[in-house]
């Protein structure tokens, strides 16, 4: 069978993607950017990239016509670019008015929970897209999920940094929220389930784990599990924005992003009862083991998709193709070489640069750098990475943007979406024996240059001593 999947660089469609092929699809993966999807991690003669932008019609002629089915898993809620909401409306226009045009006789779409009168922005607009869905020459199949749990969800992350970041939290009167999470192994389930079943068609399914938890006690939950003492005093002071600074500057969600779970997280979303899972045979997960089942994954490191890889800027909108080549006239530059003795261990360190391992030298000033970013609207350090051996194009890594990440080449090139007055590259490479890192910076008017010169006498001593700890570190 050969099905289109969308928002194949996103947390669902990454987990569903290795499930589709191992049962023998045959998967197109729309992407914006071919540079961004990592075909290395699905070696399959069934997998093939088509390249959309669902925001441009002309661009969805790169669709084959002969799909059996379609996945859409598309939203943008988490966008710093225009009005989501009309986004969304523009992409599921879009999208319906092609596949009309193909062979698809399904569509699956993954939705939220909608169970309220007075619907959240992020609801409403997921309902909107259902509406425009629905009005196609093909069967529409609508799952609807609330919180998914696990491993590199955006709930479970926001969860996990709540948790293990404050011992005492004073919370907002949302933390009272009712909520039915479902762990993200039946989701795929689910999306797997449902394919060109008739019984399914033109139905919409509510989809949740067997537990009803408010959000205080899934915070609770948590911290039992991993063996934590934490109290949580609600108060009934906090409006939304200060709940979304809340969110923002404790967990590793942008503040636009903040704000639309704020919205969210005040409705309850329950699941209407349905008997699909009895119908597909699915053995739901409770939240407790949902919760142990994502930090089995942690710890072995298998981490498959997560969605602070989505957080972005423009960057990903324009796509990575058009940073790949660093400029020269107009930058600063600054290069560093050292002769290296081991290009495998220095490339071991190069790939494990970030995240928990930290920039080999002056964390505490990363931090800094990192914390002054946030207090102006900017992602910070607190990403992280989502794999602590392992980095691909596309991924991000603390406040940078991967953009190429080739051992053959043995070249990581990084691009900074912190807020800058211009834009600026770090790049490692090695080369003729030796390590070169690189600093490329391209100043935006005199705040770029005065920005520059301002950073410059900490460059002798922190990019100095970092590419020094990379050719010496020996583990």
């Amino acid at each position: 069978m050969k099905i289109l999947l969308t928002g194949a660089t996103g947390y669902i469609a990454q987990r569903l993607l290795p499930a589709l092929l191992q049962d023998g699809h045959e998967v197109v993966c729309a992407v914006r950017d071919k540079n961004r999807f990592n075909s290395d991690r699905f070696p399959s003669k069934n997998l093939s990239l088509a390249e959309v932008d669902f925001l441009d019609s002309d661009s969805l002629k790169n669709i084959p016509d002969d799909i059996d089915l379609a996945y859409y898993l598309i939203h943008s809620m988490s966008t710093q670019r225009g009005n989501f909401e009309e986004m969304e409306a523009t992409c599921a226009t879009n999208f319906r008015n092609r596949i009309q045009e193909t062979s698809a006789r399904q569509v699956i779409y993954l939705s939220g929970i909608v169970n309220e009168e007075e619907l959240s922005k992020h609801l409403s607009s997921r309902q909107q897209v259902e509406t425009i869905l629905s009005d196609g020459g093909y069967a529409l199949t609508t799952l609807k999920a609330g919180i998914i749990v696990g491993s590199g969800s955006a709930s479970f992350e926001i969860i996990r940094d709540l948790v293990e970041k404050l011992p005492l939290m004073i919370a907002p009167q949302w933390l009272k929220t009712r909520c039915q999470p479902i762990a993200i192994r039946n989701v795929v389930e689910f999306l797997q389930g449902v394919i060109l079943r008739e019984d399914t068609y033109n139905q919409s399914f509510d989809i949740g784990g067997p537990d009803i938890l408010t959000y205080k006690e899934m915070l609770l939950h948590f911290a039992r599990i991993r063996d934590l003492k934490r109290r949580i005093l609600v108060v009934p002071v906090m409006t939304p924005r200060i709940s979304s600074y809340w969110l923002y500057f404790v967990t590793s969600t942008s503040f636009d992003l903040a704000k639309n779970l704020v919205d969210s997280m005040k409705i309850e979303v329950i699941c209407t009862p349905n008997d699909l899972d009895k119908t597909l045979e699915i053995q739901l997960i409770g939240y407790d083991d949902a919760i142990r089942l994502a930090f089995d994954k942690i710890e072995q490191n298998q981490v498959l998709s997560s969605w602070k890889d989505a957080q972005t800027s423009d960057l990903l909108h324009k796509g990575l193709t058009r940073y790949m080549e660093v400029p020269v006239n107009g930058c600063y530059v600054e290069v560093r070489r050292l002769p290296i003795e081991n290009e495998e261990q220095v490339l071991r360190n190069v790939w494990k640069i970030g995240g928990k391992q930290g920039w080999y030298y002056g964390n505490w000033l990363w931090e800094i750098r990192g914390f002054l970013d946030q207090l102006v609207g900017g992602v910070g350090m607190r990403r992280g990475r989502k794999s602590e051996t392992e980095i691909a194009a596309g991924e991000s890594l603390d406040f940078w943007r991967v953009l190429i990440a080739s051992q053959e080449q043995k070249r990581l090139l990084l691009y900074a979406e912190m807020k800058l007055p211009g834009e600026a590259w770090l790049e490692f490479k090695i080369e003729k024996g030796e390590l070169v890192q690189t600093a490329t910076f391209r100043p935006l008017g005199i705040w770029g240059r005065l920005y520059w010169y301002s950073v410059f006498p900490f460059h002798g001593f922190i990019f100095g001593g970092m590419i020094r700890n990379i050719v010496n570190r020996t583990a």
